[in-house]
């Protein structure tokens, strides 16, 4: 708004509703729409059950912007880059049907996979990353009643409609999130890769959940971010780890798959290997390095 990107008509202000907060049972995780990002991270059980989610809050924005924002707004942040923000470049996120200058601009940051010739923007979100790895649920309600729809589903990729980021429908409001409990969620973490180390967008993330028993791994899961339009999951990898032993070579192996069908642009090539190696580096971290 600020920059005049955004011109809405009118602003209103919710932050009185009944929608702050955060509880853990034995079945998952609630968080309210309006609980505050710093407040979800210093919970004691969002750091002991789901560490992921408290450390990808930590390793976001700054402290000042984490106090003040809040989990829903998290989620419907704007998927932008430098020319999304300049209004006099053209922007097809912006301005359907002007173009891409990021396709033959400078476009380091720019995403990897998931692209489309009508938009090539990274997804900004950390929090988002941790949510797709640990299979979140987002809660929206309108008058026309409620409906729930998987964090993977929501935030949409920009195909030929960039200006359509989320699954939302007029008159819609996230109310909470849920995140199923699982043996996973407690041995996960994030990693965030950046030009320096606060209030930067990441050029690779990864948030790994693990379940090993018996020193074999009996579930996986693994998202990335800073590499596409939208958070993302990795199959193949996943598939690499189950039912493998801890490894180092195996967290090689697996990572390995980490960019694969990646379509890079001009200044943005090095990302494929970058990815590769923070996941590796994740897996290890999370894992352990045998």
């Amino acid at each position: 708004m600020r920059e005049t990107v955004e011109r809405p008509s009118s602003v209103v202000d919710i932050n009185d509703l009944p929608l702050h907060e955060i509880s853990s049972t034995s079945s998952g995780l609630r968080i309210g729409a309006l609980a505050r990002m710093s407040d979800v991270g210093a919970h004691p059980a969002v750091r002991t059950r789901y560490p992921a989610i408290a450390q990808a809050l930590e390793l976001s924005a700054s402290a000042q912007l984490r106090n003040a924002a809040s989990i829903g707004g998290n989620l419907m942040q704007r998927t932008r880059c430098t020319y999304f923000r300049d209004v006099s470049a053209s922007c097809n996120k912006r301005e359907p049907g002007t173009g891409c200058a990021a396709l033959h601009g400078h476009n380091r940051t720019h995403a990897i996979l998931g692209t489309s010739e009508a938009c090539v923007a990274a997804h900004p979100s950390d929090l988002a990353v941790a949510l797709l790895a640990l299979d979140a649920v987002i809660h929206l309600r309108s008058r026309a009643g409620a409906r729930s729809v998987p964090v993977a589903n929501f935030l949409l990729r920009p195909g030929t409609t960039p200006e359509r980021e989320h699954d939302i429908r007029p008159g819609e409001l996230i109310t909470a999130v849920d995140v199923p409990a699982a043996a996973h969620t407690r041995t996960s973490g994030y990693l965030k890769v950046r030009d320096r180390q606060s209030y930067e967008f990441a050029l690779t993330s990864a948030a790994v959940a693990l379940h090993i028993e018996e020193d074999v791994i009996r579930s996986a899961r693994v998202a990335v971010g800073g590499v596409a339009t939208v958070p993302w999951r990795l199959p193949a990898v996943e598939h690499r780890l189950l039912g493998a032993r801890p490894s180092r070579q195996l967290w090689v192996d697996a990572a390995a798959k980490a960019a694969d069908g990646a379509r890079s642009l001009r200044h943005n090539a090095f990302k494929a290997e970058l990815l590769r190696r923070t996941v590796a580096r994740q897996l290890g971290t999370v894992g352990g390095r045998k």
